[in-house]
């Protein structure tokens, strides 16, 4: 071990109980994406509740986004099946899954000049027939979602002027307006202060939709998501609940990271904390080499 084990009290977060007997929304089954001969996803199966935020964790190059990319219908996998409500989605049309997915990824386009209001009401395109007008009821959800999202004061800016969380806000009301089933989102925390962190994590929370959402930092997966799904080299090494994924073990093996698993002080989940190295020693048992941490 890197460190001397310390007594190590797991708790898990308590909304996942709320979801136990609620059916499964998402459905990937033997999932396999092999560009070019590449193997980036093996063998890829899991399942999510409706009304579960479910953390998707793994080191660099594991295949987090192109995992991602398969289920939001960019990235067409070589074998296997994602079936969303019983249905594969690579068996509807593109605008159905459109009407049931949102996405928010990590980095944002300028969107051409537009406005934030504008951007907001992409959400509503999924659900419009070609040269169909906004409808009063329409204009009325984007200025509620963009007042529920403290946004009102910026809906005539430029969304390329935002800043990092501001534009996340953006494309958080975006996705409200949609109205979808699934929401993914790609590292949504990333170049985010820990402020619009915690605040934008904790609106996407009380939304109450079904969540597959890519983490970097542990610590706030930990905190907000009733289950995690690891990811190490294409295949899935680990999949339940915070209390029981997070381990000093997982940690070491999957991350190269040493650290030590205890109680948050103020909310009862899980806290990682770091052991500050400068490498992580080698496991023959992962075949991984000493590396920087």
């Amino acid at each position: 071990r890197c460190l001397p084990r310390l007594t190590n009290v797991y708790f898990g977060c308590s909304s996942g109980d709320s979801h136990m007997n609620k059916h499964d929304l998402l459905e990937v089954r033997e999932l396999s994406w092999s560009p070019q001969g590449h193997t980036i996803l093996d063998q890829v199966s899991f399942s999510i509740q409706e009304g579960q935020f479910v953390g998707l964790l793994g080191p660099n190059g594991a295949g987090k986004s192109s995992l991602m990319r398969c289920i939001y219908r960019v990235c067409p996998p070589d074998s296997g099946e994602i079936r969303l409500g019983g249905k594969n989605i690579w068996q509807q049309n593109a605008k159905d899954v459109a009407r049931q997915v949102a996405v928010i990824l990590q980095e944002h386009s300028d969107h051409m000049g537009l406005r934030v209001r504008d951007v907001v009401a992409l959400g509503l395109i999924p659900h419009k027939r070609l040269f169909e007008w906004e409808s009063r009821a329409d204009i009325a959800r984007v200025e509620q979602v963009l007042a529920e999202l403290e946004l009102s004061k910026l809906a005539n800016a430029p969304f390329v002027n935002l800043s990092g969380g501001e534009k996340q806000r953006c494309m958080l009301a975006r996705a409200m307006v949609q109205q979808p089933r699934l929401l993914i989102m790609d590292e949504p925390t990333n170049h985010l202060d820990v402020h619009y962190q915690i605040d934008l994590l904790h609106k996407v929370k009380a939304l109450g939709l079904t969540v597959l959402a890519s983490f970097h930092d542990l610590n706030l997966a930990a905190a907000f998501c009733d289950q995690l799904l690891v990811l190490d080299e294409g295949r899935i090494v680990a999949h339940g609940p915070a209390s029981e994924v997070l381990s000093e073990d997982l940690l070491a093996q999957t991350f190269r990271a040493c650290a030590v698993i205890d109680e948050h002080p103020l909310h009862g989940h899980s806290r990682i904390t770091y052991a500050y190295h400068t490498s992580a020693p080698s496991d023959a048992s992962t075949g991984k080499s000493e590396g920087s941490l």
